[in-house]
C-alpha cells in the first residue's frame, strides 16, 4: 500500500526526520521539499528505530550511493521567497519594538532579514505541533523552543536581522524554515548571505537615495548590474502608503547563490512602482 516512492525520494544522512506516525515496521515521516511531503519508510532505514521516536535519522548504507539525481530535484524545485525589509520604513509602526529603540540596532538604513518563505504560502508550519503553532500564531515568540545556531550565523542575524532581538528568528523558522529544511542552521545561513548581499548591492543603491523617491525600474536595473542579468522579472518592491517597505525575491531551489537560484524561478509582481525610501526617524513628507 506505502511501497510507491513518489519522485524517487532518497532520505539525507545525517538529517532528522520528523516521526508522524509509526505502524508495523514503519515510520510515516515528514520529508521537507518532497511531493507530497509525508512519506511511509522501512524502520530498518534508520539509526534510531525504536517505538515512541520523534525523530529518525537515515543509516549510511543505500542512502548515499549513488548522490541520486532526485534528492537534488527536491531541493532543487522548492519554490521560495525571499523577504527583505527596508529597517528604517519597519520601524515606521513598530517604534517601540527592541530593534527599533535608537540603541537597539545598528540596522537603520538597511535592508534586512524578515524571512525566507517557501511558496506556495500555505506551505507552512511543517510538522510543528498544535501547541507550538498555536504560541506562535498569539505572537509568543519568545515562549517558542530556542534554536541551537552557531556562531557564524548568530554573527550575521546580529547585523542583518534585527528582529532577532524581537525572537523573530524563532517565529520564521516555525512558521516558514520548518518547510525549507531540517536544519536552522542551514535555513539562516542562506536567507542570511543572500540578504547581505542584496544588503551591499541594491541596499546601497537604496542609502544613496534617502528620503528620495525611487522608481521599480531603477532598482532592476541595479540588480541586474549588481546581481545579475535574469533578475529584473524576479525582483519585486513592496510598499506601505508612500514608503518603500520591502524587496522580495523570487527564487527556486535551496542555497545562497543568487543568480542560481533566479535562473528558474517564478515571476513576482510589485505592489507599486514608485516609493520613498524612509529616512530613520518619524516620516515627515
Amino acid at each position: 500500500k506505502h511501497s510507491k516512492n513518489y519522485g524517487h525520494v532518497v532520505l539525507k544522512e545525517g538529517h532528522s526526520y520528523p516521526v508522524l506516525q509509526e505502524r508495523k515496521g514503519s515510520y510515516f515521516i515528514r520529508v521537507p521539499g518532497a511531493n507530497p511531503v509525508n512519506r511511509w519508510v522501512s524502520s530498518s532505514c534508520f539509526n534510531n528505530a525504536s517505538v515512541g521516536s520523534s525523530v529518525v535519522e537515515p543509516m549510511q548504507q543505500e542512502l548515499q550511493e549513488p548522490k541520486n539525481e532526485s534528492t537534488k530535484s527536491v531541493e532543487s524545485n522548492l519554490d521560495s521567497v525571499l523577504v527583505l525589509s527596508w529597517h528604517n520604513a519597519f520601524c515606521e509602526k513598530h517604534m517601540n519594538k527592541k530593534e527599533c529603540k535608537r540603541d537597539g540596532s545598528d540596522a537603520k538604513n538597511r535592508l534586512v532579514l524578515h524571512g525566507l518563505w517557501p511558496q506556495p504560502r500555505n506551505n507552512v508550519y511543517c510538522s510543528v505541533n498544535s501547541t507550538i503553532k498555536e504560541l506562535d500564531k498569539q505572537h509568543r515568540w519568545g515562549a517558542l523552543p530556542k534554536l541551537n545556531l552557531d556562531n557564524k550565523v548568530l554573527a550575521l542575524m546580529q547585523e542583518y536581522m534585527p528582529g532577532y532581538q524581537s525572537k523573530l528568528q524563532r517565529h520564521e523558522w516555525v512558521k516558514h524554515g520548518t518547510c525549507y529544511t531540517n536544519d536552522p542552521i542551514r535555513y539562516f545561513k542562506d536567507a542570511l548571505t543572500m540578504t547581505k548581499k542584496l544588503d551591499a548591492t541594491v541596499g546601497e543603491y537604496l542609502r544613496a537615495n534617502i528620503g528620495k523617491s525611487v522608481k521599480l525600474f531603477n532598482i532592476k536595473r541595479v540588480a541586474a548590474r549588481l546581481i545579475d542579468k535574469d533578475i529584473a522579472n524576479k525582483i519585486a518592491m513592496k510598499c506601505k502608503g508612500p514608503l518603500l517597505s520591502e524587496i522580495w525575491i523570487s527564487l527556486k531551489g535551496q542555497g545562497s547563490d543568487i543568480s542560481k537560484l533566479i535562473k528558474n524561478a517564478k515571476t513576482i509582481r510589485s505592489n507599486c512602482q514608485e516609493a520613498i525610501v524612509d529616512a530613520p526617524g518619524k516620516f515627515r513628507r
